[in-house]
């Protein structure tokens, strides 16, 4: 008899227990959210928007653009250290916003190829998500591999292409784009409010609208003429 009331005690207890953990264990996981400093993408802009409103709408203002805009080109210039920003309505005419400084880079000349290889990729990108979260301050995490760099990878049988590209704060990198926290500031909240959906990237070596380029690794694929050429195509359209 004592050992049936022992053994209905202590399932009672852990029958307890267990309810108590469900119960509170919401409330444990926001706790530890708030303690992580989880925020959401409206929170920082909240957080963030007066002030990088402010610096923005200067240049909107003296390029004759409305903020937000329809559309938001991100130019990113590998050897002149620059991320352009060019923004257009419906009219389908791009105005030159501003620079941002890229403050670090990582690898050289050259599209990347692989996993490990710090080569800043080459190309025609979106922006595929906003992280409110990141460790360099916030980000903007650009689609490579896209589709083309897919392509040529299995053409070229390289499977491990790499990828978490981002366009972030502070001032170091290993193949991303750092403009510093401020500058990430403005470029998180323009794309926020204007929409993911409406930012295209390019990334160059140089800026092939004014220079031929750099000198290059013989090692580079065939493909790389063909890739430069429609590089320099979308950014001819800038001009």
């Amino acid at each position: 008899m004592k050992r049936l009331v022992f053994i209905l005690f202590v399932s009672g207890v852990l029958a307890a227990g267990f309810v108590y953990y469900i119960s509170n264990r919401k409330t444990v996981d926001q706790g530890r959210e708030r303690l992580n400093g989880n925020k959401t993408i409206t929170q920082r802009v909240d957080e963030y928007g007066r002030e990088a409103r402010g610096r923005l709408l200067p240049y909107f203002d003296k390029a004759g653009v409305p903020y937000p805009p329809d559309e938001i080109v991100l130019v990113g210039l590998k050897d002149e250290g620059k991320l352009e920003v060019w923004a257009g309505n419906d009219n389908g005419k791009f105005r030159h916003i501003h620079d941002y400084d890229i403050l670090c880079k990582s690898g050289k000349a050259g599209p990347k190829l692989k996993e490990g290889d710090r080569q800043v990729p080459e190309g025609l990108y979106r922006i595929e998500l906003l992280n409110p979260n990141s460790k360099y301050h916030l980000s903007l995490r650009v689609n490579y591999p896209n589709a083309f760099d897919r392509a040529r990878g299995a053409e070229d049988g390289r499977d491990d292409l790499g990828g978490d590209i981002m366009i972030h704060g502070a001032n170091v990198s290993i193949g991303c784009i750092p403009i510093g926290d401020e500058g990430v500031e403005d470029v998180f909240v323009m794309a926020a409010e204007t929409g993911i959906e409406n930012i295209s990237v390019i990334l160059s070596p140089v800026d092939l609208r004014k220079r031929e380029l750099v000198e290059l690794p013989d090692s580079l694929p065939e493909w790389t003429d063909e890739l430069y050429e429609d590089i320099r195509k979308e950014l001819t359209k800038l001009n």
